[in-house]
């Protein structure tokens, strides 16, 4: 219990220390509508220490989980913006966006979820939106794997729609070419620099095995393995990976260190041990891209920074702000 205790306190000290040190709306320059980072400041003054708080208990309890929070805020942002449309379930003319190709059977975190907005329902009802808290969830995910920390603008309120084409069509693929996933952020507004800061953060977590099979046995169709893939490696993916069967069985996105937010992705680029094709891609397939890479594999402080920036940028495309839509009382399902 002490050592609990130890963890939290460091952990909630290790929040303070952030890139930006603005924190209300006249002085940030980085938001995008109505939000800044001293949104709940008045209306919800815990609200940041109630999602940190929660988040590290479940990461305490499964160090996997901080991996899975960030993906849930990513796919978020990627349909309809960051509104906090991917929590829904399906019920009445909603269809939810968990029952996609990129969520089915793999999208996870969604009690944690619910912990979250019962704490703060209890705190301050109706007041924090279920976008904020993943937007907040996904940087705590970060500083609590060794990761980066930042001032997350605030003020998004949630949607009362969900796009399963969306989540289909948005989000990029693990067997996507390296062009179509540039094309998927650009349609984000984001660049060739945020994507690879941003892929930056499969650095911790897992993948499942039907996400990178084909690498192994069939990757352009004619019964062959990636040829850019490590061969010792591709061996060892192998036994974990059948040709069939073994769809959910998991191997670890960053091999060198899984459950630590730090530069070692890259460095496994570089040396074509990259465990999906969406990864590899950004060292084999594009100049630009490929530096990159070397540049954050050499320096992990400029991954760090360019990363918190890009997760700013990410967070906030296309907020619904002000009185538009609602804030949920359960990020489940829309307000009756």
């Amino acid at each position: 219990m002490a050592t609990t205790r130890t963890f939290l306190v460091l952990f909630s000290l290790a929040c303070s220390l952030t890139l930006c040190i603005c924190d209300d709306e006249s002085n940030y320059g980085g938001g995008e509508g109505n939000l800044f980072p001293g949104f709940y400041r008045s209306s919800c003054p815990k609200a940041e220490e109630i999602v940190r708080s929660v988040v590290a208990q479940a990461v305490a309890k499964e160090a996997r989980m901080a991996a899975s929070l960030m993906r849930l805020h990513f796919h978020d942002c990627f349909v309809q913006g960051c509104d906090g449309s991917l929590l829904l379930d399906s019920s009445g003319s909603i269809v939810t966006e968990k029952g996609s190709n990129p969520n089915s059977n793999s999208a996870r975190g969604f009690d944690v979820v619910d912990q979250i907005k019962a704490a703060l329902e209890n705190e301050c009802p109706g007041t924090v939106s279920c976008a904020d808290l993943l937007t907040l969830a996904a940087r705590d995910s970060s500083v609590l794997t060794g990761g980066p920390s930042w001032m997350v603008p605030l003020g998004r309120r949630d949607s009362r729609s969900a796009s399963l084409s969306g989540s289909n069509n948005n989000i990029p693929a693990p067997n996507n070419t390296f062009n179509t996933i540039l094309s998927r952020f650009n349609n984000q507004g984001l660049d060739l620099t945020d994507l690879v800061a941003l892929s930056g953060s499969h650095t911790i977590g897992f993948s499942r095995c039907t996400s990178f099979r084909q690498r192994l046995y069939n990757q352009s169709g004619n019964g062959s393995p990636d040829i850019t893939l490590e061969q010792s490696y591709a061996t060892n993916l192998r036994q974990r990976c059948p040709p069939s069967g073994g769809d959910q069985n998991l191997s670890e996105l960053d091999i060198n260190s899984a459950g630590k937010f730090d530069n070692s992705y890259f460095k496994n680029l570089i040396e074509n041990m990259g465990l999906l094709n969406s990864d590899q891609v950004l060292f084999s397939s594009n100049e630009e891209s490929s530096e990159l890479v070397k540049t954050y594999a050499e320096d992990q402080e400029e991954f760090f920074e360019q990363f918190a920036e890009s997760m700013i940028k990410m967070g906030n495309l296309s907020p619904l702000t002000g009185s538009s839509d609602e804030i949920r009382k359960n990020c489940r399902k829309i307000n009756s």
